[in-house]
């Protein structure tokens, strides 16, 4: 089974580290800090969070390796331009989708999942095993059983897209897991499928197309299914904003 990761499973205490950085972290991504600005002093910093030196050096650490920082002698703690800003950190998307999720990042979310995961399908289509096929076939059963909530439908479909990637037999394809699950996270926001069952019976019958393509080694199918499946989740999302819709919350 694909393990499952950061937002659909259960709520992680974060160290006091982790927690610093996600509060500047936000800090920087809604312009409290903005591009070209410099973080407060250490000292100010210190006194703020109430921790060591040390354990502060370590949250700059932190969000330079996201790209958000930069950290120069003399010169201070400077939040970079978005450009350099790593969206396929979990934590940065995470960070994100707490802020909400405005048209442009749904629309970017959707454009790179477009570039990669039809790719994933059809090389799945191409190296799959029959394990692979298994696991896919596993989670297809998962997404269609009876009484699912959001938070199990969304588990499976996720479970479903990472199996995908495993498939492909490129470790790098596993690599945009994250991605992957902040699109589905911000997909059962916005409005589950499970809140209709003809709903559901399509997304799961979309999904199955991608197996059936996997499982008979064709490549162009493949990639075709898990195209239609991300642009009709996308189409979706945007109908629902457009129209003012506001279904149930995911919960998380």
């Amino acid at each position: 089974m694909t393990r499952h990761i950061s937002h659909l499973a259960t709520t992680k205490i974060q160290s006091s580290h982790a927690q610093i950085a996600r509060i500047l972290g936000v800090e920087i991504l809604t312009g409290v800090y903005p591009p070209g600005a410099n973080l407060p002093p250490e000292p100010a910093l210190l006194a703020r969070f109430q921790i060591s030196r040390t354990s502060l050096r370590e949250v700059v650490k932190t969000l330079a390796a996201k790209g958000l920082v930069i950290s120069k002698t003399r010169v201070g703690t400077r939040v970079l331009d978005p450009v350099n800003w790593n969206y396929f950190d979990a934590d940065v998307l995470a960070w994100k989708v707490s802020l909400g999720m405005d048209e442009t990042f749904r629309r970017n979310l959707a454009e790179i999942r477009r570039a990669l995961e039809p790719h994933a399908a059809a090389l799945a289509a191409e190296r799959r095993t029959p394990a692979d096929l298994a696991e896919l076939s596993r989670c297809i059963a998962a997404m269609r059983a009876p009484g699912q909530d959001a938070r199990s439908f969304a588990q499976a479909d996720l479970e479903f897209h990472l199996a995908v990637g495993a498939a492909s037999g490129n470790p790098m394809m596993r690599s945009i897991a994250a991605l992957i699950e902040t699109a589905l996270l911000a997909s059962f926001s916005l409005g589950s499928p499970t809140t209709a069952a003809d709903l559901q019976e399509s997304v799961v019958d979309a999904h199955e197309a991608i197996l059936t393509a996997i499982a008979e080694r064709k490549r162009s199918a493949a990639a075709k299914a898990m195209l239609n499946v991300i642009q009709v989740g996308f189409d979706r999302i945007e109908s629902q904003v457009s129209t003012g819709v506001s279904p149930p919350p995911f919960e998380k």
